[in-house]
């Protein structure tokens, strides 16, 4: 089956569509790529058709394909990502007037449960932060910085590296982010921060260069990529034992427990994290339980027999 150059061009418009109006993540955009690309290898593979072009895609195809992955044991929550980054892609189409008709919106992807996210526990990360692991170098004010301001922000990766200088107000203590879609939110931080942070703009201006205006930069002076704040963040949390996740999302997982943990109302972590909606941070609720749960199992009534409580 031959690919019709329009769809390439469809990509490339996409593409485009996704870094520069919608500001999502180069990570993001690549995992899109990879899902449509798929897709589009399942239809060449599954069709007596000599050609492929997105106007003819309906929806029974895209069906047979979910039904395919699910077959593979492809997890519903993978499925279904893969069904979004098709519908936004077709739903791009729509808008662009390139197609007239969306076939996914006949389609459903498989339920899936809520999992409850991993977080790491604030004394855990307070030894972590608090211990001589990093040093008193560039690279390791930066990368205790880093750290301190994913776990004490619910920051972003994407947003994290994307800070420049002049969005920093140092005065009133607080940092302009550019968030998913474009949306702008104010992250206020605390003493600790800014004087971590003072002390690494200090140890900065000796790398600065072309790139300089961006807040986190590399000792050649480019700033930093989101795969460099992985590595760095991995890197750090393999000191925790028993941490089944060591990404940067962990810490912004552990902001929102920590946060609701310690009494802050849902409605306020939800505009810190740049939610959208109060479902997405409803999550955290399940785990702030969890922890009051362990806690009854601490009481030495609680492990008397029959005094079990929250299976």
């Amino acid at each position: 089956m031959k690919i019709s150059s329009d769809v390439y061009r469809y990509i490339d418009l996409f593409i485009n569509y996704l870094q520069y109006e919608r500001n999502y993540s180069s990570h993001t955009v690549s995992s899109y790529m990879i899902d449509i690309k798929q897709f589009m290898s399942y239809i060449k593979e599954n069709s007596e058709s000599a050609s492929f072009d997105v106007k003819w895609v309906d929806s029974d195809q895209i069906r047979n394909w979910m039904m395919s992955l699910i077959e593979q044991d492809i997890t519903s929550t993978s499925v279904n990502r893969k069904i979004s980054a098709l519908r936004s892609f077709f739903k791009f189409l729509v808008r662009q007037g390139e197609i007239t008709n969306n076939p996914l919106l006949t389609v459903s992807g498989p339920k899936t449960g809520s999992p409850i996210p991993y977080f790491v526990r604030d004394n855990e990360l307070s030894l972590l932060l608090d211990s001589d692991e990093f040093g008193n170098d560039f690279t390791g004010v930066r990368n205790r910085l880093i750290l301190e301001m994913l776990y004490e922000t619910g920051l972003r990766r994407s947003e994290l590296v994307n800070i420049r200088l002049a969005d920093v107000d140092f005065e009133l203590r607080q940092i302009k982010v550019t968030g998913k879609g474009n949306k702008q939110r104010i992250i206020p931080f605390a003493s600790r921060i800014y004087d971590m942070m003072v002390q690494y703009l200090e140890l900065r201006s000796e790398f600065s260069n072309s790139d300089g205006d961006y807040f986190f930069i590399q000792k050649k002076g480019r700033r930093l990529t989101p795969s460099t704040i992985y590595y760095i963040v991995r890197a750090s949390l393999s000191g925790i034992p028993m941490l089944a996740k060591r990404s940067p999302h962990i810490l912004r997982h552990s902001f929102a427990t920590s946060m609701l943990n310690d009494g802050a109302t849902l409605n306020a972590v939800k505009e810190l994290l740049g939610h959208s909606s109060l479902n997405s941070t409803s999550v955290y609720t399940h785990i702030t339980f969890e922890e009051l749960k362990k806690m009854y199992h601490a009481h030495p009534r609680a492990k008397k027999q029959g005094g079990n409580y929250g299976n």
